[in-house]
């Protein structure tokens, strides 16, 4: 299945229209596009709470400084980025609240940076993100970017990339987990979940605990249209069942006591917005190389609709 064209158009979206798309009415919101389209980065010390934690897919970060540090670099290495809401999902209020978002990164690779010498190399990649929110500031984030798709774009195998990567000083997020539990004790996990399917908000858990952590794979046509499109790491299109479960029983080879565990729902109508940890043992040959004995384990975000 071909997937979705995502070359870079730089200049489709005018600064006008980038502002519109944030929604006039979260002052919050607007303030935090500016920080990445006007580079306006003095707001992160207005709208982040000084001991914000900071939470990538591979390292955990610790406040408002860190915050700053990571915009710092990213806009050195992208420093004519345009991110571009696509959709935003809020649970309570911007004084006291939830609001994740699906947005999409723009940019060309024109600066030095963790990505090596600037390559010139236009990019686009989807970014979720979720921030929780007290009187008015975030207090915590979670972001979650195609990072497979971004090495690729700049001409990079992720595989051999990332293992020419220096250990980073942050805690990875492997180290704090401990034994993966799928059921109690010596049980066998649930095949039947109880509550409501028709319920928004207990959707992720009831998909996730029969056909992630039950294996259950047979469930997918219980959850997804028969045409469903699912976006996975590197740009992947998979459409309908058949890719679906290809796709999860390539993953569960490679992690054979995967876990995943939700962390935070939020909904709007028929929008879900789901924040979910991902834990396992890379114990399987796959894509991402012979195994490796090493245990992985990862935040990550999903919309569903």
């Amino acid at each position: 299945m071909p997937s979705e064209d995502l070359t870079p158009n730089l200049y489709a979206h005018d600064p006008d229209e980038l502002r519109s798309a944030v929604g006039a009415d979260s002052p919050l919101l607007h303030d935090l596009h500016r920080v990445w389209n006007d580079k306006a980065l003095g707001l992160i010390y207005e709208d982040y709470a000084h001991n914000t934690p900071f939470h990538l897919e591979s390292a955990e970060h610790y406040g408002r400084d860190a915050v700053m540090t990571i915009a710092l670099q990213t806009l050195a290495a992208f420093p004519d980025l345009r991110v571009l809401d696509t959709e935003t999902i809020w649970s309570g209020n911007e004084q006291d609240g939830t609001v994740s978002q699906r947005v999409t990164w723009s940019g060309r690779h024109l600066g030095h940076g963790i990505y090596g010498p600037p390559s010139g190399a236009a990019v686009q990649i989807r970014v979720l993100v979720q921030r929780r929110l007290r009187v008015g500031r975030v207090v915590e984030e979670w972001l979650v970017r195609d990072e497979a798709a971004l090495l690729r774009q700049l001409g990079h195998d992720p595989g051999e990339w990332i293992s020419r990567q220096p250990q980073s000083a942050a805690p990875a997020a492997s180290q704090t987990h401990g034994e993966l539990v799928r059921a109690q004790g010596q049980q066998a996990p649930p095949l039947v979940l109880e509550g409501d399917p028709s319920n928004p908000a207990e959707l992720p858990g009831r998909l996730y605990g029969l056909i992630w952590n039950a294996r259950m794979l047979s469930a997918v046509s219980d959850f997804y249209a028969p045409d469903a499109v699912i976006w996975g790491p590197g740009n992947r299109r998979l459409q309908g069942h058949a890719d679906l479960q290809a796709f999860l029983l390539q993953l569960l080879s490679a992690f054979p006591d995967a876990v995943l565990q939700p962390d935070e729902v939020t909904y709007q109508g028929n929008k879900v917005a789901a924040r979910w940890t991902f834990m396992g043992t890379h114990d399987g040959p796959s894509v991402y190389g012979p195994p490796a004995a090493s245990a992985y384990a990862s935040p990550a975000s999903a919309t569903l609709a």
